[in-house]
């Protein structure tokens, strides 16, 4: 399950440009705290610290216990806004949230026990058709990852939304109860690629072995040409 982490804050009065440039001269960006039917919060939070967490990865996904002028409040980042240039974080979203509040997040999903899955073996090449879904779940109870485990996974096997275990009383968005199709284990292309060096080799060998036309004869047909008529 999702790990929680800690964040620290202050409050900030004002909002704006020119309200978060100064901050961020500061090696600080601007931040909020919203939910739970309470009036937003405004906060100013230190760049290094939101940026190693973020660095970190599944800020999105785990619980912050977040101190703001020495109050606690637990939230889930909700929107990191990056630079589109830098990707310097500039401006974080955070929800308030209590264990049972139920929230759709975007939850990775990691294919396990590869080293050992025939198809992968077969020198077979794993074709991700979603790397990441979208669940409903307390915030409590939301997952590091979606497992799906590869040991017995053969070439040409399809793996299913069936085959990923939910955490209780979740359930995945978007696809109307549609058993859809997560991975397969397709065949290598490299044999193909060898089969057409081969023939292209061996065209280029018959091109060689064929006898060439003497020069003399060349000359002859040329000579054998009709004129053209002027």
């Amino acid at each position: 399950m999702s790990k929680n982490y800690a964040l620290t804050a202050t409050k900030r009065e004002r909002a704006g440009k020119g309200v978060a440039r100064a901050l961020r001269r500061e090696n600080s960006i601007p931040a909020v705290i919203y939910g739970d039917h309470k009036e937003p919060v405004m906060i100013s939070m230190p760049i290094k610290e939101v940026s190693l967490r973020f660095q970190q990865g599944g800020m999105k996904t785990h619980i912050c216990e977040l101190t703001v002028d020495g109050k606690k409040e637990t939230v889930l980042a909700r929107d990191v806004q990056l630079n589109p240039v830098t990707d310097r974080i500039e401006h974080v979203d955070f929800m308030r949230v209590g264990p049972k509040t139920k929230l759709i997040v975007h939850v990775p999903i990691h294919f396990t026990n590869q080293e050992v899955s025939p198809g992968i073996k077969a020198k077979g090449v794993l074709n991700i058709v979603h790397h990441d879904l979208e669940l409903r779940c307390a915030a409590g109870d939301i997952p590091e990852a979606l497992e799906i485990d590869m040991s017995a996974v053969d070439l040409g096997d399809a793996m299913k939304l069936s085959a990923i275990k939910l955490p209780k009383g979740a359930e995945i968005m978007g696809h109307k109860g549609a058993d859809i199709t997560v991975a397969t284990i397709v065949a290598p292309t490299v044999k193909a690629a060898d089969d057409a060096a081969d023939a292209a080799t061996s065209a280029a060998a018959s091109a060689a072995s064929a006898p060439a036309v003497p020069a003399t004869a060349a000359k002859a047909g040329a000579a054998a040409k009709p004129a053209a008529k002027k």
